[in-house]
């Protein structure tokens, strides 16, 4: 005989609410308009399980890059901008070079500020972005580097704007949000790193920030404001370019305290370092892993120098110290090269045009990690506790290498100066001295040590801004304020020249009192002279 199952009363509204708990994407779903004007694989790679962590919420996103995913996802819809690519090879060639200072940020702005024009004037973008009749967006999502005229979007669609800062913060960054950013202990990614602990470090650091600043201010503050008045003229009145630069709901920045030196932050700013890191790693291909056994006690060393910097690109002379060196070595390596063939390539090295690099950064055998000292593998390598040996190129790698090199995770040095010798011996002590892999282990574990996934903060923080519709009460009035303000130039300004007017007051009485002593000493010298 069935037993009727019995239900609990307001069963319905109860599995109701669960639904409700369980799919709350689904229910509060936004259009998110995400921009990816940077032609660097790294910034697309870093955001993209974000974008699609959000897709997969019920979320329809649109992704305007020049990238494109390698199968279709559910709720994104992609428009290409592949002329973007037209620039990357002027971008890479500006960064792995080291003109004057001022010749080196006219170039960055200049590049950039083409490649916003690029970004705009697409086929796609014109045609479903900007077109009459628009589509409407709840959130704009867009990858940081000063690309100002296209967060004139934000004001177009009348939405929150959220900054995605995939290398860390520079000073820019600084003042979208009215971070404090004290030259004397924090530094902005360049072409060149400073020691800020001497004063020659610190005063090299200052001139260089300053020209950074005054050439944007001078020379290209103004052509993004004419471009965003070009492309939005209906709005350009009512909304200037400054106050839309000054209006972001959220930054999420690639960092975390245990990656890089600690600092403060404005409320609307979120640490979100390692965002893009699987915490599930897959098996390696079966040839990878049959090469990577086959190494033994010695182990493998894996050698990537990112995306930007071609293997094939090398002098003769660079690869013959790598190749000596790596002949030399008892440990295979896994070498990240673009080409198919390396004439003179030693047994114990396997090259590929594409590693997985997450997955051999998570193998127990793998002992060293040289690297470029990109953020996105600096973290990846944190993660998995590996050792790195940094030969930076440009821009943030300085600063990502200079605190690996300071906390004791690894070593650095100079890819064009160093000798095979040099490279040998480096390579050797990081591998024979357990210190390195001891201070490695342990920082993974702080970094490790979160209440949330960095994925899942990311996730959260835009949530909370769509709901609070903007959030407008987390930024800081610091954003607001000029340089002179900021920095109470105005206030100690009056304070000098009231302490001049002071000054200049006693000084004129102490000058009359003088002249008035000197005159009566003078009448007594006259009257002593006429008496005798």
């Amino acid at each position: 005989m069935a037993i009727p199952t019995m239900l609990p009363p307001n069963w319905f509204p109860r599995c109701l609410c669960l639904l409700l708990c369980i799919l709350p994407g689904y229910l509060d779903s936004a259009r998110i308009l995400a921009l990816y004007p940077i032609p660097g694989y790294s910034h697309y790679y870093h955001s993209l399980p974000y974008i699609k962590g959000l897709a997969s919420l019920g979320h329809e996103v649109t992704l305007v890059s020049p990238f494109s995913l390698k199968e279709p996802f559910a709720n994104i819809h992609e428009i290409h901008v592949p002329e973007l690519f037209d620039y990357n090879e002027e971008l890479v060639k500006i960064l792995t070079t080291s003109p004057g200072t001022w010749e080196y940020n006219d170039h960055i702005n200049n590049c950039n500020l083409n490649l916003a024009k690029k970004f705009l004037n697409n086929d796609g973008v014109r045609r479903e972005i900007l077109k009459p009749g628009k589509t409407q967006f709840d959130l704009i999502l867009i990858d940081l580097w000063r690309m100002d005229a296209l967060y004139g979007l934000a004001a177009y669609f009348e939405a929150p704007i959220i900054g995605i800062a995939s290398y860390g913060i520079d000073w820019k960054i600084d003042e979208l949000v009215g971070n404090t950013s004290p030259m004397s202990y924090l530094q902005s990614p360049s072409f060149s790193w400073h020691n800020l602990e001497t004063y020659a470090g610190r005063l090299a650091h200052f001139i260089e920030r300053s020209i950074s600043w005054v050439n944007w201010r001078w020379r290209y503050e103004e052509k993004h404001e004419a471009l965003y008045r070009k492309y939005f003229p209906k709005i350009a009145d009512k909304k200037p370019l400054s106050e839309i630069t000054r209006n972001f709901a959220l930054v999420l920045v690639n960092q975390h305290f245990t990656l890089a030196p600690p600092r403060p932050l404005a409320p609307n700013v979120i640490e979100v370092g390692g965002m893009h890191i699987d915490h599930q790693p897959t098996p390696l291909p079966p040839d990878m892993e049959n090469f990577v056994q086959g190494s033994g006690e010695d182990g493998v060393i894996f050698f990537s120098l990112g995306t930007n910097v071609r293997g094939n690109t090398l002098t003769e002379d660079r690869l013959r110290v790598l190749l000596d060196t790596f002949e030399s070595l008892p440990q295979r390596i896994l070498w990240k090269f673009d080409d198919e063939e390396l004439r003179g390539k030693p047994s114990n090295v396997l090259i590929r045009k594409w590693f997985p690099q997450q997955d051999i950064l998570a193998h127990p055998k793998v002992k060293l990690f040289i690297t470029h000292g990109g953020l996105q593998s600096t973290v990846e390598s944190i993660h998995h506790g590996t050792p790195m040996l940094g030969l930076p190129f440009f821009y943030d790698q300085f600063r990502n290498m200079d605190h690996v090199s300071q906390q004791g995770l690894g070593l650095v040095l100079n890819f064009w100066e160093m000798t095979s010798e040099e490279l040998k011996t480096t390579i050797l002590r990081l591998l024979e001295e357990k210190s390195f892999d001891i201070t490695a282990r342990t920082i993974a574990a702080r970094y490790r040590d979160q209440p949330t996934r960095p994925l899942e903060n990311a996730i959260w923080w835009t949530h909370y801004v769509l709901r609070h519709k903007g959030a407008t009460y987390m930024r800081v009035a610091g954003r607001e304020l000029d340089f002179f303000t900021y920095h109470s130039l105005d206030v100690l300004g009056t304070c000098l020249l009231l302490f001049l007017i002071i000054f200049s007051v006693a000084t004129v009485c102490v000058l009359k009192s003088l002249r008035l002593i000197l005159r009566r000493g003078g009448h007594k010298n006259n009257r002593k002279q006429k008496v005798q």
